[in-house]
């Protein structure tokens, strides 16, 4: 027996509740732009190179080195080269859907700072006319939502972050990287959003059994990072949770499984002081993988923690960011 669907006054409640969320998010991240990021976003990520415009007969105070001699040849006339910036840009969000981002020990679960984080790279793209699209992804791409500008399309973006249902609840980061490198674009800036959990940059499980399969995982994701690094501007974003980063020590308890311990369903797991130990060093050994892959890449990575201040760490980023930009 099936049990019966939303009525119609909860759906209504439902979508008003989504739409009130929406606004706050535009509200919040909108400001944090107009007021803090705008000017750095400029410095950050200007145009890559010049593409050539027109040619125009040449006058006195022009840079002698882009006369083109052929035209000036051609004519007996002396031509000069203009060129303009390429000024626009694409920014693709890549942000990890799985199962883990439901998690919420605050007053907030990581999904929803997610929304928050992508927001505010939206929304500082189309303050510059740039345009924005969207890979979501879990061990599948689940959304593509192609590049566009324009608020509307921004606010589409960010509800479907929000309110996807992952088909799956599993997480290969490979899968949305290597999507980003078929596309085949121009120089694109790649927003990769994820806790960065299955990345298989620790060296065990959370038993302290060896996983041979982490490795194949940390190989594969160094591979897809270098492959999108190659030809774009790429900035990891790693969002956590505090209960991630140290499970409290609370004996036998019921626990489901949203992706983190790869136990399937509802489990009773032990929580007692050993296994609480031998997680927490898990832990520390996954987030040293990352931020030692980080280096060896040379990628500036952010972590953000929920229901800590995330806008700060924010405009210190772009700040920082802009100031090595312009050096």
């Amino acid at each position: 027996m099936t049990s019966p669907g939303p009525t119609q006054a909860e759906a209504r409640e439902a979508t008003t509740a989504l739409l009130r969320e929406v606004r706050r998010i535009e509200i919040q991240t909108s400001r944090l732009v107009d007021q803090h990021l705008s000017g750095s976003y400029q410095s950050l990520f200007k145009g890559r190179g010049v593409a050539f415009s027109e040619v125009r007969a040449y006058e006195p105070g022009d840079d002698i080195r882009s006369i083109d001699w052929n035209v000036t040849a051609r004519t007996g006339e002396a031509h000069v080269k203009l060129f303009t910036e390429e000024r626009e840009l694409t920014v693709m969000l890549l942000v990890d859907m799985s199962a883990s981002l439901d998690l919420g020990s605050t007053h907030a679960d990581k999904r929803n700072l997610v929304a928050r984080l992508a927001a505010t790279f939206a929304f500082s793209a189309i303050r510059n006319n740039d345009r924005v699209g969207l890979i979501g992804f879990t061990d599948r791409v689940e959304v593509f939502v192609p590049p566009r500008s324009g608020r509307k399309h921004v606010l589409a973006v960010v509800q479907q972050i929000l309110t996807h249902p992952p088909a799956s609840r599993q997480t290969d980061l490979t899968v949305g990287l290597e999507t980003m490198a078929r596309l085949g674009r121009r120089h694109a800036v790649v927003i990769l959003i994820s806790d960065f959990i299955d990345a298989g940059l620790g060296d065990t499980g959370l038993a302290g059994v060896g996983n041979a399969g982490a490795g194949k995982r940390a190989a594969a994701f160094e591979r897809a990072l270098k492959l999108v690094r190659r030809r774009n501007d790429m900035i990891p974003v790693r969002v956590e949770d505090p209960i991630e980063l140290d499970l409290p020590n609370l004996g036998l308890v019921s626990v489901e499984d949203l992706e983190l311990l790869e136990l399937g369903g509802i489990s009773v797991i032990d929580l007692g002081g050993r296994r609480a130990k031998r997680y927490r060093e898990q832990v520390a050994r996954e987030r040293e993988g990352f931020d030692k892959l980080m280096n060896r890449l040379r990628l500036e990575a952010m972590t953000i923690r929920c229901g800590e201040n995330w806008e700060k760490p924010m405009v210190r980023f772009f700040e920082r960011r802009a100031r090595r930009m312009r050096k």
